[in-house]
């Protein structure tokens, strides 16, 4: 569905070359729904620009849904939906109207347009919507309008560039449940980018983490918990220099009375970690297990937390 080698994107900032993605292979198959994270500035938007034919490659080549991202433009688009991080519904039509004008702007005729705007005011619950205009909906009503704009030519790979930002807990929900009933109903391919990276744990089947440019990280969020993060042990010591002897002793960190170990199965090395430190004479006053988030992988990868800009780049 996605083949991409060596894509690169540079800019030139007061005359010097900068590189806003750096030689990325990637390889996404039908039906997968991929998790794109990163830090601002990592190139995440970038690299969807250039996927979705927003934004030429610099050097290096990319085939999405069976087409060329530089001679084939156009191949692409018609088999590809994109979803913006900004509503891209007008203000101006009722809400179904705006469906049926974007179907007939895919070449598609008049009955058909309109039957398939009905179809997808169905799918995402926007029957009661239909004859409202978009300025009048909610944050979560827009975001769904904004999919179903997406979806009118039934695209086989869906992108999705930060689908629930801004929303409240209750529409982020909303959103996800229709983002996951397309794949049940279409077996659409989902690539989608987001700051919420509780999201992207439990709902992608497959996270690609990006940093300056590059890809570092691949694979399913439990894999890439286990092998790059751990869970981790929090204990309260009595004293400061307990702490420091029960981190030395377990290769962690003190800080204050609060230790912080990284083990490869929390529950089952607690009982063992406890009959140690007592056997040194360290009192432990408090004891939790963990396990680990993306956001910890990505401290283990770079020294950094993803969550240190709260703003989508």
């Amino acid at each position: 569905m996605i083949h991409a080698r060596g894509l690169t994107r540079t800019f030139k900032v007061k005359k010097e070359t900068v590189e806003a993605v750096r030689g990325i292979d990637l390889d996404v198959e039908a039906g997968q729904l991929l998790a794109f994270l990163g830090p601002n500035g990592a190139g995440k938007s970038t690299t969807l620009r250039m996927l979705t034919t927003l934004l030429p490659p610099t050097s290096g080549t990319a085939t999405v849904a069976g087409h060329d991202v530089a001679t084939d433009p156009a191949g692409v688009r018609s088999r590809i939906g994109y979803v913006g991080q900004r509503s891209s519904a007008g203000e101006d039509f009722l809400v179904r109207d705006e469906l049926v004008t974007q179907g007939r702007c895919y070449g598609l005729p008049v009955r058909e347009a309109t039957a398939r705007a009905d179809e997808l005011l169905d799918l995402l619950d926007m029957r009661p919507l239909a004859k409202r205009r978009p300025g009048t909906l909610s944050g979560g009503q827009r975001r769904r309008l904004d999919i179903a704009l997406g979806l009118v030519h039934r695209p086989d790979l869906l992108f999705l560039d930060e689908p629930s930002t801004g929303l409240d807990p209750k529409s982020r929900a909303e959103i996800w449940q229709h983002i996951l009933r397309l794949r049940e109903t279409y077996g659409t391919t989902l690539f989608l980018t987001t700051h919420y990276l509780e999201e992207a744990d439990s709902m992608a089947e497959r996270v690609v983490i990006i940093d300056n440019g590059r890809i570092i990280a691949d694979g399913t969020p439990e894999q890439l918990k286990n092998d790059l993060a751990g869970d981790r042990i929090t204990l309260s010591t009595s004293t400061e220099e307990e702490a420091r002897r029960a981190a030395a002793m377990g290769g962690g960190t003190a800080e204050g009375t609060t230790v912080r170990l990284r083990v490869a199965n929390a529950p089952a090395a607690l009982p063992e970690c406890l009959r140690t430190l007592d056997g040194a004479g360290i009192k432990v006053t408090t004891a939790e297990t963990a396990r680990p988030t993306l956001d910890d992988v990505f401290l283990a990868l770079t020294g950094r937390s993803l969550t240190d800009d709260d703003i989508p780049a």
